[in-house]
């Protein structure tokens, strides 16, 4: 292999022995910065609100996989709705892919949780407390004194403390604020299995954001590992601009670069030295990049100190720096965008018309046919249940075929609560002129509130 290839065999963060080399990212400055903190803030304040905002009554958004049902927008969705769950999870997979075909994984730097806790939490503390790159090495490197012992301490600490808040809100995400306001007013013995889950969530996040960091999108991450089959020469990634930053060397006042042969790039290794994950954008696109543009704000600065155009290192395709080709829609993109929009229409679709009950109709186990004399009737057990947030009120009707009635066992209307399953028995009597052979297929209508709201087609027995 090429020496210059090298890098690519192996990651930076670690090293020949197989031992953790930490990453100590210098603390950066500059317009994509504050975009990416504005981003940031916003999305960690919506992932703290949203559990305490209510639709209809229902949250925001609820992963509630204790009882087995996905609330969205105020609206749930039951096992019997995992079609729509599928779907919508394929829309956003190919969302993201056609995202990052188009604009590489600026979705990891920008949008990730794992990134925004991480450089925007976790690391400003540690900025606070530690210090900049250089003071956090050198107090790596410390004995332990004192002054090392409180930094340590009150850094980890507050680490601690915020997994421990993180988790909590998590907890919220899938059990629901009611339930964890009951958990916390009655303390750890009435809900110990809630109190044990709060930690182990805690400490997850704790282990992810104090120690494991960058290598859950070097290691863990499988979309990291994806861009590499999703990008290509089209593609809009961050990327050093070989053409004009080589020759690479240090830079000298007053010296002519130009007449010298070379480049803008004067080896400073800032861009190195600002980067999360610790690579070298120089040496090309890499799986470890999160495109978190920390590598541009760094360079912009030092082409601004030298009175250079910035944009040594920006958002570019490979064509671009190769042949000065600007960004443009491929039919790769246009072939992926038509999918996803096909498929958002689709889910669309059904989530706008999605039955608000699911209603199952079986005949019996162990029963058979009972001869009436002019009628023929099977029995039928039936399942409903009330997807909407409002009591409703359950009717059976026949609709086919003609002279069909119903003999419900019991009563012949039912009040089901908001997400409640009503369940009964009724009997289906067809008269022997409409019996069809051994099998007979019959329509039997659901009416909510008085308004048919599905029919629903079975099997009718007759004499074999």
């Amino acid at each position: 292999m090429i020496q210059e290839e090298a890098f690519r065999d192996s990651i930076g963060t670690i090293s020949e022995d197989g031992s953790r080399n930490f990453i100590y990212p210098k603390k950066t400055k500059g317009r994509f910065t504050i975009y990416r903190q504005i981003v940031a803030y916003a999305l960690v304040a919506l992932l703290f609100i949203m559990p305490w905002i209510r639709i209809n009554g229902l949250p925001l958004v609820q992963v509630d996989v204790l009882h087995r049902r996905f609330i969205l927008l105020g609206q749930i969705f039951w096992p019997q709705d995992f079609h729509l769950l599928f779907l919508g999870m394929l829309v956003l997979i190919l969302g993201i892919s056609l995202f990052t075909v188009a604009y590489g994984r600026l979705f990891c730097g920008w949008v990730c949780p794992q990134t925004i806790f991480m450089e925007h939490v976790f690391r400003r503390i540690e900025y606070w407390i530690e210090g900049d790159r250089n003071h956090q090495i050198r107090l790596s490197q410390a004995p332990w004194t004192l002054d090392k012992i409180w930094k340590r301490v009150a850094k980890n600490g507050l680490f601690l403390a915020i997994s421990f808040v993180i988790s909590n809100t998590f907890l919220m995400y899938i059990i629901g604020t009611g339930e964890w306001l009951n958990i916390v007013s009655h303390g750890p013995q009435a809900h110990l299995s809630g109190f044990i889950g709060i930690w182990i969530f805690t400490g997850v996040f704790y282990f992810v954001f104090a120690w494991f960091r960058e290598q859950v999108c070097l290691i863990v991450c499988p979309y990291g590992r994806l861009q590499g089959v999703l990008l290509d020469k089209n593609s809009l990634v961050i990327a050093y601009d070989r053409i004009r930053g080589e020759i690479r060397s240090r830079f000298r006042k007053s010296e002519d670069r130009t007449a010298l042969g070379q480049g803008d790039c004067i080896d400073c290794d800032l861009c190195v030295q600002v980067c999360p994950t610790g690579i070298d954008i120089r040496n090309g696109t890499q799986l470890e990049c999160i495109n978190c543009t920390a590598c541009i704000d760094a360079c912009d600065t030092v082409m601004d100190g030298m009175n250079k155009p910035r944009g040594l290192i920006r958002f570019a395709s490979e064509n671009e720096i190769a042949e000065g080709k600007s960004f443009m829609l491929t039919a790769r993109m246009k072939a992926y965008g038509v999918i996803v929009m096909a498929l958002v229409a689709i889910w669309l679709s059904l989530l706008l018309f999605r039955s608000p009950i699911e209603a199952t109709i079986l005949r019996a186990p162990g029963q058979m046919m009972q001869d009436r004399g002019e009628s023929i009737s099977n029995l039928y057990t039936f399942k409903v249940i009330n997807k909407g947030n409002e009591l409703a009120d359950l009717s059976f009707s026949m609709i086919a075929p003609k002279g069909a009635s119903l003999q419900h066992v019991g009563t012949d209307k039912w009040v089901i609560e908001p997400l409640k399953l009503a369940q009964g028995s009724m009997f289906v009597i067809l008269p022997k002129t409409a019996v069809n052979g051994a099998e007979t297929k019959v329509t039997i209508g659901v009416f909510l509130n008085g308004k048919l709201v599905d029919d629903i087609g079975i099997r009718f027995y007759g004499v074999r």
